[in-house]
C-alpha cells in the first residue's frame, strides 16, 4: 500500500469494462474532439469549453451533483 493509504489498482489491457468512469469520460469527450481530429487544432477556448461542459455536468456516480461542486470539499 502506498504511504498515503490509498489502494491502486490496475486494469487489465483489453478490458474497458473495468474502467467504466475512465470510458465513459473519453466519449463525452468525443462530443468536443471527435475520433481522427487532432487535437493540435484545438484552441484553448475549445479546451476550456469542454473542460467547463464536463465539470459542471450532473454525475449519477456522485449522486447527481456535479464535480465542480464537489472540489471544494476535497480541499
Amino acid at each position: 500500500e502506498p504511504s498515503g493509504g490509498t489502494d491502486i489498482y490496475f486494469a487489465h489491457p483489453y478490458s474497458p469494462w473495468e474502467r467504466g468512469t475512465n470510458e465513459n469520460t473519453n466519449g463525452l469527450l468525443r462530443e468536443f474532439f471527435p475520433k481522427g481530429r487532432s487535437l493540435v487544432l484545438a484552441s484553448l477556448i475549445d479546451i476550456q469549453l469542454a473542460q467547463d461542459t464536463l465539470n459542471n455536468r450532473l454525475r449519477r456516480s456522485l449522486n447527481y451533483r456535479c464535480p465542480a461542486d464537489l472540489m471544494p470539499e476535497l480541499a
